[in-house]
């Protein structure tokens, strides 16, 4: 079995780069997962793992042995190097190697009825995670990116996703690209912005659907606000007119689901 216990390894090298450059991700077509857990859905997500790096102090071999994990090589390294590429402030040991994939919207497979969440342009990370990880709990058909500022395999948005980034469709795209995208298949887009709105709770939403969502700086465009089936509103009682963006995706999924009896 192969050991690295150099932080100078160039392979090592290339994977801080990894890391830390969407550049890097981008033009090698990899990217980074950390944890055992991640890695198994990364798998059961269709990814393909090439590499899996481990600290046998934290995970013995005899275990990474009964992973699913295909044809990948696995490797052994030192505690220097582990903490060199490890992101999370409590670990277990393991760290996987994968290829990316394209998240194109004509690969979505939809159902009859589909509920998609859409984000514009999300600023944060770990906005896009927390998104994920209630669009995995609700089990909805996709979520889709617009606009998006940072690419899917930022080490922020993995870690955050806690996995959910390989157990959801997920797909990117201009704000027009998606509108025609959303129009070409008959969906209703229900867009979450203060102005010409109606309150969440009163629309029909157990017809195709997209509920979309925008920063909470400056909300959705107008290309969003002007091509909505129905512009809506989360009513709010307190002194802001905003609310965490992951949060108020969270409120019209569930309400969604709620119209749908949760199926």
């Amino acid at each position: 079995m192969k050991q690295i216990t150099s932080v100078q390894n160039p392979f090592i090298k290339s994977l801080v780069l990894l890391q830390e450059k969407a550049k890097a991700r981008k033009q090698s077509g990899r990217f980074l997962i950390e944890g055992q857990r991640e890695m198994e859905l990364a798998v059961k997500g269709g990814f393909e793992i090439e590499s899996v790096l481990f600290l046998p102090d934290l995970i013995p071999a005899s275990q990474i042995t009964k992973l699913p994990l295909g044809n990948a090589e696995l490797i052994e390294i030192s505690k220097e190097v582990y903490q060199k590429l490890a992101y999370r402030d409590t670990t277990e040991g393991i760290l996987a190697v994968a290829k990316t994939k394209p998240f194109d919207l004509a690969a979505l497979q939809l159902s009859e009825k589909p509920l998609i969440l859409v984000a514009e342009a999300p600023e944060k990370p770990g906005n896009i995670g927390a998104m994920l990880r209630t669009a995995d709990a609700a089990h909805i058909d996709a979520v889709i990116i617009a606009n998006p500022k940072s690419d899917m395999f930022n080490p922020n948005i993995v870690r955050s996703s806690v996995g959910c980034l390989f157990t959801n469709q997920i797909a990117t795209g201009t704000t027009q690209e998606i509108i025609d995208f959303l129009k070409a298949r008959n969906i209703n887009m229900y867009a979450a912005t203060l102005q010409n709105s109606t309150a969440y709770h009163t629309q029909d939403y157990t017809k195709p659907t997209a509920l979309v969502v925008g920063t909470e700086a400056t909300g959705l465009s107008a290309e969003w606000r002007d091509n909505a089936t129905q512009n809506i509103i989360i009513p709010m009682q307190g002194e802001i007119d905003s609310m965490n963006v992951s949060v108020a995706a969270a409120i019209l999924i569930f309400e969604a689901k709620r119209q749908r009896g949760f199926q």
